[in-house]
């Protein structure tokens, strides 16, 4: 009887105290206290929960020592296009950016003949690595892109809806052109991008429109891609236009890193923004540098996931022009210097591309990048465990510019300004 007085005498005290200790956190939750820790972890930080921003990820990185395998490692879904005489460069590009983790969607548009395309079409069939993986696709029915006009940004949604339905279990996806060259291994990418929140979207911008407001946005201009079976330049329509007041401009670069969220969002448009604004870029000059950057600004659950940063190293003229230089060996300092993850504009089989594929990539001509997947002999013609990864150089070089991209965005800084 006394034992039994004695354990109702410590139940209480317990309870009091855990009513105590429940009251203060739900005081705390309604402070902000842990509502803004939940905020950092899982809404924006550019680091996952496993990666505090106080821990920047070069520290971390211990070539040679990679996280994990397993489904902690993030997929690329690429877009890889080209027009008339980049069948050889879309090539090469492929081959250095190829990953058995990764899905690809190659396009060659209606200006390059029929006889490129087939032979795009030929080699995709006929190599041993595609065939057995089955990752690489090549659009058959090739679509007339307008550099300048909304055919680009049709062609890029298009891929992305082909990527959709061939798989759903990828992370990011990634449109470059043939004159697109990566500069760091793809073990590197997906090693930096582990640890990142995987809703984030790596697209430049800036609503200062500047000259743009009057250049682009206001003109009327009419894209003969949409109905003509041949390329011809876009062409200017009357009245102009003024400035929209539903919805606020953004603009920057064409090259972006999106999530799968967001693609998702763009293609299926649950939202009637992505059509609204997919119709409003049919007649803006150079859409493909403002369609992603308005739509992801103007959605407040997305707005908060931009990374202000295209993750390319490109050459421009101050004011920039319609194209970036053409990158050659002068170039290849302020390339590594930059620490991003690819760079443009190169010209086929330039000198430059042999040497980032000596000092950065390890890559042999005609061969994939070499990774912790290759295997068989000579290196590469044979797939092993894809779940594993080696991380180089570049993964150290591309999270030095993570973390300071990092620093800023959980910042607030340069989001949706």
């Amino acid at each position: 009887m006394a034992s039994s007085k004695m354990e109702n005498k410590c139940v209480f005290p317990v309870l009091l105290s855990s009513l105590v200790c429940a009251f203060v956190f739900v005081t705390s939750l309604n402070m902000g206290l842990v509502s803004s820790v939940h905020k950092f972890n899982s809404i924006f930080p550019i680091f996952s929960a496993h990666q505090r921003m106080s821990e920047y990820a070069e520290s971390k990185i211990e070539l040679g020592t990679p996280p994990p395998p397993g489904p902690t490692l993030p997929r690329f879904a690429y877009l890889v296009s080209g027009s008339k005489g980049d069948l050889e460069k879309l090539w090469r590009t492929l081959h250095a950016l190829y990953h058995p983790r990764n899905e690809y969607v190659v396009h060659l548009d209606l200006e390059a003949p029929p006889e490129e395309r087939l032979a795009l079409a030929s080699r995709i069939d006929n190599h041993t690595v595609f065939n057995k993986v089955g990752n690489v696709y090549m659009i058959s029915k090739a679509n007339m892109v307008t550099y300048r006009g909304p055919t680009m940004v049709a062609n890029t949604l298009h891929a992305c809806a082909v990527l959709l339905k061939r798989n759903k279990d990828w992370d990011w996806f990634i449109n470059l052109s043939a004159s697109d060259y990566p500069l760091v291994t793809q073990d590197d990418l997906v090693y930096t991008f582990s640890a990142l929140n995987r809703n984030l979207n790596f697209i430049e911008h800036t609503s200062n429109l500047g000259w743009k407001a009057n250049g682009r946005a206001m003109p009327l201009i009419v894209d003969p891609g949409l109905y003509m079976s041949t390329k011809s330049d876009i062409y200017l329509a009357t009245p102009r236009r003024t400035l929209p007041t539903a919805f606020k401009l953004f603009t920057g670069s064409a090259w972006t890193v999106l999530s799968r969220p967001f693609v998702e969002f763009c293609v299926w448009g649950w939202d009637n923004l992505p059509r609204t604004l997919l119709m409003y870029y049919t007649n803006f000059v150079s859409s493909p540098e403002g369609y992603f950057q308005t739509v992801v600004c103007n959605v407040p659950e997305f707005a908060k996931t931009v990374v202000n940063h295209d993750l390319h190293y490109i050459s421009w003229d101050n004011p920039p022009k319609q194209h970036p230089h053409i990158l050659n060996i002068n170039d290849t300092d302020k390339m590594i210097r930059s620490n991003a993850a690819f760079a443009r504009k190169f010209k086929h089989d330039d000198p430059v591309l042999d040497k980032i594929d000596a000092d950065l990539l390890g890559r042999a001509k005609g061969s994939f990048t070499p990774g912790a997947w290759c295997s068989g002999k000579p290196t590469c013609s044979e797939v092993g465990d894809s779940n594993k990864i080696k991380p180089g150089p570049g993964a150290q070089r591309l999270s030095q510019l993570i973390a300071r991209l990092a620093m800023k965005a959980n910042n607030g800084q340069d989001q949706c300004r």
